[in-house]
């Protein structure tokens, strides 16, 4: 009788889980998944700790000062936040890596130097301390990846130089966060090994079925096994909203660089990729279908 009551409880749960799945979102969201659930500062410290092998216990220590939409166009998939005498710039990678990453972080921790320090220390004849700069992407990607990458910015120079070591450089740690790739990591922070998993149950759940309804039955199998329970509970409509929207962004960015790269080899050029893809994404944001805004374009055949 016991495991009847159990059974029926399951079913109900799982029924009031659907009806919370198909409300509408409260808000129109560009913060990716990931960055809704990190910038709860537990969460976040908790994975910083993971990462460098650190202990901090106080999540009061992290200051957050994320730019907007300076890294990715229309939406948020990165966090930035001082801990100590560091600053530091963490991101989310879905899709390739890209090997111009060192060169848009550059322009990156400018503005967040720009927003930290006051203006008019620069001018002061003393020196000024600022907290050291480290990045963190985190790939979660279908590509195969290294389970760790270092990317410089000095492979961009222009090779004339003779120089031994550049008057400047920026280091960018990679790392695969895809369930089984890195266990450390996974051991250390409950909270990405969720989302890892999460991620995951996603994309073989899509093997089946739509993307909405793969989206949907990760949430309801992650919150029925306890994955991210809490996280999923309250936001779960949100999540459908969120992730459908990365992952339909991410499709339309594919087959946008395919499509370039065709053309590309057919014209003997491949410029116009950015402008042509900022303009994609901007039609497919205003409601109008990848096929739509690919006609309107003239990208299709």
């Amino acid at each position: 009788m016991a495991a009847v009551d159990i059974d029926v409880n399951l079913v109900n749960q799982r029924q009031n889980f659907s009806r919370l799945l198909i409300m509408p979102a409260k808000r129109k969201y560009k913060d990716s998944v990931f960055t809704s659930l990190f910038s709860d500062k537990k969460r976040l410290l908790e994975l910083y700790n993971a990462i460098e092998g650190t202990s901090y216990k106080d999540p009061n220590l992290i200051s957050i000062n994320t730019l907007q939409g300076v890294l990715f166009p229309n939406r948020q998939n990165d966090i930035s936040f001082t801990i100590g005498d560091k600053v530091v710039v963490l991101i989310e990678h879905q899709s390739s890596i890209n090997a111009n990453m060192p060169l848009r972080l550059l322009i990156y921790i400018a503005r967040v130097y720009e927003k930290i320090i006051n203006p008019k220390d620069v001018y002061k004849q003393d020196l000024i301390k600022i907290p050291r700069p480290e990045f963190i992407v985190l790939y979660n990607g279908v590509d195969k990846y290294p389970k760790e990458k270092i990317l410089n910015l000095s492979a961009a120079f222009e090779q004339g130089g003779k120089e031994k070591k550049p008057a400047l450089e920026l280091s960018v740690r990679v790392l695969n966060i895809n369930k089984g790739c890195n266990l450390k990591l996974e051991q250390g922070s409950k909270s990405l090994a969720g989302y890892s998993a999460f991620v995951a149950k996603v994309r073989e759940f899509g093997k089946s079925c739509s993307l909405k309804e793969a989206i949907e039955k990760a949430v309801i199998y992650c919150i029925d096994k306890g994955i991210l329970q809490d996280y999923l509970q309250q936001n779960s409509s949100e999540v459908v909203n969120m992730l459908y929207t990365e992952f339909k962004l991410e499709d339309a960015k594919a087959v946008w660089i395919a499509e370039g790269e065709a053309r590309g080899e057919a014209r003997g050029e491949a410029r116009g990729e950015a402008r042509g893809m900022k303009k994609l994404f901007a039609l497919w944001e205003k409601g109008l279908s990848l096929a739509e805004a690919k006609r309107k374009l003239g990208l299709a055949r």
